[in-house]
């Protein structure tokens, strides 16, 4: 009985230290050679200061920014460390409030633009932090942003036409534009 003991020990302890240290030491390793800037949360980095990731959504409520995508997250939007969808369902009134709410500041922000809203502008994403607006909500944007900045819409559709990234391989998923990306670029325009 002691030798099987000690045998699931020492098996135990083994195993521990090749799926517990040794493989995410190496995965790690392996994923700073390959990607780098991926493996480093895909940080970008403006005059030696990081300013955000690609990869997580900010809050932007200036109206010379692009807005993004509503977040869910609490205790403050875009929290990486709480990254949760609302989980309302569609005859939820929070929902309801949330969308109307952010209608309304849509409105107020550009008061004559009657377009209608695309849904990625009035909803959060299922994570929270989807850093991403479809072109539809760039599009929607577009006038209030040039206006704000001084500059010419077709300026600014230029801009947006190149932080748009295509469907993946052509054919999965949407195009959708960085705002980060897009309201770093507009900056340094």
């Amino acid at each position: 009985m002691v030798a099987l003991i000690r045998t699931s020990l020492m098996l135990l302890l083994l195993f521990m230290i090749l799926t517990g240290v040794l493989y995410p030491i190496a995965v790690t390793g392996i994923a700073h050679g390959v990607f780098p800037q991926q493996a480093t949360g895909s940080i970008i980095v403006k005059n030696g200061k990081a300013v955000g990731s690609r990869l997580i959504g900010q809050q932007f409520d200036d109206p010379k920014y692009f807005w993004g995508r509503l977040s869910a997250t609490s205790p403050y939007p875009y929290n990486g460390a709480a990254s949760t969808g609302s989980n309302l369902g569609p005859t939820n009134p929070n929902l309801t409030a949330a969308a109307e709410g952010r209608i309304k500041a849509l409105r107020e922000a550009e008061p004559g633009n009657t377009s209608k809203i695309p849904v990625d502008l009035v909803t959060a994403s299922g994570s929270g932090l989807d850093p991403h607006i479809s072109p539809a909500a760039a599009e929607y944007q577009l006038h209030r942003v040039a206006m704000a900045r001084g500059i010419d819409d077709a300026a600014v559709r230029a801009l947006v036409a190149q932080h748009t990234q295509e469907k993946r391989l052509g054919i999965i998923g949407e195009p959708v534009v960085n705002v980060l990306a897009l309201n770093i670029a507009l900056d340094e325009r």
